[in-house]
């Protein structure tokens, strides 16, 4: 039977309550991450250490119609794919992933925008900072690359990670955004960190260095943690798994994932010093079905004037891979001109 084929037991899960899903994809994750730490732990120091696959040999697929460039920021530099022409849209991925993870739905959106999508400093293709992995350091070094690159005001497209430090670019640079899309990640403060105890991954990854670098030590601890997480998905199948292992299979990119959830306690901290600067803009807040579903818009509900609620249908955490045509038609719309006929059904809170 294909992924695509319903089951009993999917039919049974999509029947339960958003929230129930959300806690139930969850909590398996924790049943098969301990199974996988154990396996971690014993083979930690016995295994064989693979050569390290270049982020740059993993990351250099040919996009049709983009090219590669990267820009000098703070720290260092940012790796970037553009293309297109028209009003800017700047896309921002999340963790363990890379730009690629907009592949699907970059073709799509350059038809009408010039679409650039970062490397978020420490991943893919970009340099390596010594610090400043928190959302609202990471924002004025991508806010940097934008001018760096002859933009000015853009929209912005952001998932997981890439969603704090949309939030952090559009809060600290409001006059340089026209609207935002933010895809299944709340704010900390506001919602993400309801979730830390329900998924094993999230604070093990905030715990303090070195531990995570010597637990996740080689390439094929990189592939049972990694794949663990990506089999959380509605759809695994959809997802470029095997880029994302050799993209994080080099230690300094895995470090710096880490130090990006390091800097939760901070990001939390100086959202809440700053709820009070709300976005004015409009705001997409779009939720997946199997995941955080109504909760992003409810995050950003504290901090924006103009939240627009969508959920993804069918789709796990990973909507960009998961389900490309949904997020191309909302996107398409939201970043759009107003349509000549309002959509109906999912794609409704899509219009601009």
């Amino acid at each position: 039977m294909s992924q695509d084929e319903p089951t009993a037991s999917r039919e049974r899960e999509a029947a339960r309550p958003v929230r129930v899903r959300r806690r139930n994809w969850l909590r398996g994750g924790m049943c098969a991450i301990g199974a996988a730490a154990v396996m971690l732990l014993g083979a930690a120091g016995t295994a064989a250490v693979p050569a390290a696959a270049s982020p740059a040999a993993s990351e250099t697929a040919p996009l049709p119609g983009f090219h590669h460039g990267r820009v000098a920021v703070d720290g260092g530099y940012l790796h970037y794919v553009r293309g297109g022409s028209g009003p800017a849209l700047v896309l921002l991925h999340g963790w363990p992933e890379t730009w690629w993870e907009w592949h699907k739905v970059m073709p799509e959106l350059a038809k009408n925008h010039t679409v650039v999508a970062f490397d978020l400093p420490g991943l893919g293709r970009s340099s390596v900072p010594p610090d400043g992995y928190d959302a609202a350091t990471v924002a004025a070094r991508v806010h940097q690359g934008v001018a760096g690159i002859g933009l000015d005001r853009v929209g912005i497209l952001a998932h997981d990670l890439g969603v704090l430090v949309g939030y952090a670019y559009a809060r600290d640079f409001p006059d340089g955004v026209s609207r935002i899309a933010v895809l299944d990640s709340p704010l900390n403060a506001f919602g993400l960190e309801q979730a830390y105890g329900l998924s094993w991954h999230f604070q093990f990854n905030q715990t303090a260095k070195p531990v995570p670098e010597n637990i996740i030590d080689d390439a094929e601890h990189v592939r049972t943690y990694l794949g663990w997480l990506f089999g959380s998905a509605r759809h695994p199948g959809r997802i470029d798994q095997e880029r994302y292992f050799r993209a994080y299979s080099a230690p300094d990119r895995r470090s710096a994932g880490f130090e990006y959830y390091r800097a939760f306690p901070e990001n939390a901290a100086d959202n809440r010093a700053n709820a009070h600067r709300k976005l004015t803009m409009p705001v997409l807040a779009m939720g997946a079905q199997y995941a955080f579903g109504p909760a992003v818009a409810e995050s950003f509900r504290a901090v924006a004037t103009d939240v627009r609620q969508v959920v993804a249908p069918d789709s796990g955490h990973w909507i960009p891979e998961e389900n490309a045509g949904f997020l191309r038609a909302c996107a398409t719309l939201f970043f759009g001109p107003e349509p000549q006929e309002p959509p109906a059904g999912d794609l409704a809170s899509c219009a601009p």
